[in-house]
């Protein structure tokens, strides 16, 4: 099976774009609303969180890099597994339709009301597989909104808690997935950000707080070992496409409304090869 992949370009270090995000904070004790209202705020440079956010990784590589970021991002807010649902209807606004989201897999924009359970419906795909560590939907790493992406329920079934990796065959009704019995390939649009919710995943849980040490690795078929594959393919993927402007926005917005910490390898795509 032949499938034409993105050309790498090198991630270049600019302003962040101004983006709409939700008012208020998720951190407060209610749910977020379900509707909520959207103000635009400017992002944050991409300097000034250098010179502020990142101060303490920078210079650095491989295991000291990793450690740095790890401090630096396990400072968060946690939301509940039911916030999750209205976080995402901000996170994943269709830039198009205020009203929908985008689905990850299939990239169809759903109305943010139509989520649930039932056939046709969206609900929330965990990237890294919950049972890759068994930490389900605890608050933590079950309920990181850092890899935490609305998607078609049949489509969510089909990739279940298998590895990543190329091949397979054509997944029905979510044109450029592929799949077999151990991996799923995404559409070559979210590969990258498959890569990148991955490994920020690895580097924010290492288990010293009470749930497993995730880490990726070269190979498929984890079953429930904190462990997903595989890094080779994840590292091309995350070169081939590069981070987007919804990738970045979305990561404003966790940033400035909810979690209150980063996916570094959305602002730094580049330390993906410097610790991996």
């Amino acid at each position: 099976m032949s499938r034409r992949h993105l050309p790498y370009r090198r991630p270049v270090l600019a302003t962040f774009a101004a983006f709409a995000v939700l008012a208020g904070t998720a951190a407060a004790a209610p749910a977020v609303p379900a509707a909520p209202r959207i103000t635009p705020v400017a992002a944050t440079p991409l300097a000034t969180l250098d010179d502020t956010y990142y101060q303490d990784a920078l210079g650095k590589t491989g295991t000291q890099l990793k450690s740095a970021l790890h401090s630096i991002i396990s400072v968060q807010t946690k939301i509940s597994y039911s916030q999750v649902w209205d976080a995402l209807k901000n996170t994943d606004q269709d830039p198009a339709n205020s009203s929908n989201v985008i689905l990850l897999y299939t990239g169809r924009s759903e109305p943010k009301s139509d989520n649930g359970g039932a056939v046709g419906q969206w609900n929330r795909e965990h990237v890294w597989a919950k049972s890759h560590g068994d930490f389900g939907t605890s608050t933590g790493p079950g309920t990181d909104i850092h890899h935490l992406r609305p998607e078609d329920v049949t489509v969510n079934s089909i990739r279940g808690n298998k590895d990543f990796d190329n091949g397979g065959t054509a997944v029905s009704g979510a044109a450029g997935n592929y799949t077999d019995s151990d991996s799923f390939e995404p559409r070559d649009a979210v590969k990258g950000d498959v890569a990148r919710m991955i490994l920020y995943m690895a580097v924010r849980y290492e288990g010293d707080d009470a749930f497993a040490d995730l880490e990726p690795n070269d190979r498929v078929d984890n079953g429930s070992a904190p462990n997903i594959g595989r890094l080779s393919v994840l590292k091309q993927w995350s070169q081939e496409d590069p981070p987007d402007s919804f990738e970045e926005r979305r990561n404003d917005v966790i940033f400035d409304q909810y979690q209150h910490n980063r996916n570094p390898f959305i602002d730094h795509p580049e330390w993906v090869e410097a610790i991996w």
